[in-house]
């Protein structure tokens, strides 16, 4: 066991541990003496391996257990790698805090006062971290990770643009609760048409953990491939209609003169009343005149081609 601990890196105390919830083979009995093989150390390196993936002991039991213990190991460590490893190609980033105030300064949401950016930076730089856009480096207080170094280019975008700080990081929450559903949906619907089948109850062999870690594989970039065809989609017919509506200066009625009251006899307003009642006295009145005026009109514009025609005609 003082040779397994050395080679493994594990204490004699967490090998009898492991030993004790199942986790680790029984040794072969040469004699008096318990001897410990490659197996041995095979297995203390897968469970040092998930540990590092986030499992608990109990979990990494399970998961042994369930996947026929020692025989299909490892395809069961393929598939969790595939199922943890990253879901995006893009490479993890740093920033400083000071290089944040230089591409964040000076807008609205972040305004440089004095070399020193305010007016919401620093609760922008919260959010962010509660989002997991930002992550602290380690041993750092002015440095951070950028596990997505295009989220951050987006938002330099927007903010550059004039869109506030505390907006981005609303909208970011908004739309991650939208996408988290989308991705939910596709999980949902691919276990049940896809995976089903690694979901019985039989004993299983490295060969399905092989074949199922080959699938994930296959259908990784499925998710990202539909939602970015469907956002294109959906932007090109809903962007134009929508910019036109903002960006268009809109039709301005021509402005109608004030109206003005006119006097008229009694008995012109009681005779006009009674062919139409009094709620149809205003708009008689107008309509008359109104035919009047455009009855003058015609009446000038005949005028007008008799005189003109009439001098035309003279030798």
């Amino acid at each position: 066991m003082e040779d397994l601990a050395q080679a493994s890196g594990a204490t004699v105390r967490t090998i009898r541990a492991y030993q004790d919830r199942g986790l680790l083979p029984a040794p072969e009995r040469r004699g008096r003496a318990n001897v410990y093989g490659e197996i041995h150390l095979t297995r203390l390196r897968q469970i040092a391996g998930l540990l590092d993936r986030g499992y608990t002991l109990t979990s990494i039991r399970e998961l042994l257990d369930a996947w026929d213990t020692g025989r299909g190991l490892g395809g069961v460590l393929g598939l969790v790698a595939e199922v943890q490893g990253p879901w995006s190609d893009e490479e993890v980033g740093r920033i400083t805090r000071v290089e944040l105030e230089a591409k964040f300064g000076g807008m609205p949401g972040g305004a440089s006062v004095g070399g020193a950016v305010t007016d919401g930076f620093a609760e922008a730089v919260e959010d962010a971290v509660a989002l997991g856009v930002l992550e602290p480096a380690p041993g750092s207080n002015d440095e951070f990770l950028v596990p997505s170094p295009q989220e951050l280019s987006v938002a330099v975008e927007l903010h550059a643009a004039g869109v506030p700080l505390s907006a981005i990081s609303g909208h970011l929450g908004e739309l991650r609760q939208q996408v988290e559903h989308i991705a939910s949906r596709f999980l949902e619907f691919t276990t049940e048409h896809v995976f089903a089948r690694y979901a019985d109850h039989r004993r299983r062999t490295d060969t399905d953990a092989a074949e199922a870690a080959s699938m994930v594989r296959r259908l990784r970039p499925l998710a990202q491939q539909v939602v970015d065809a469907e956002l294109a989609r959906a932007m090109g017919r809903l962007a134009v209609h929508h910019l036109q509506n903002h960006l268009t200066a809109p039709d301005v009625p021509a402005e109608r003169p004030a109206p003005r009251p006119v006097l008229l006899p009694a008995s012109t307003m009681q005779a006009v009343q009674d062919l139409v009642g009094p709620q149809g006295i205003a708009a008689f009145v107008a309509a008359a005149a109104e035919r009047e005026v455009h009855t003058r009109a015609l009446d000038a514009l005949t005028a007008s081609h008799a005189i003109t025609g009439g001098l035309e005609q003279k030798p």
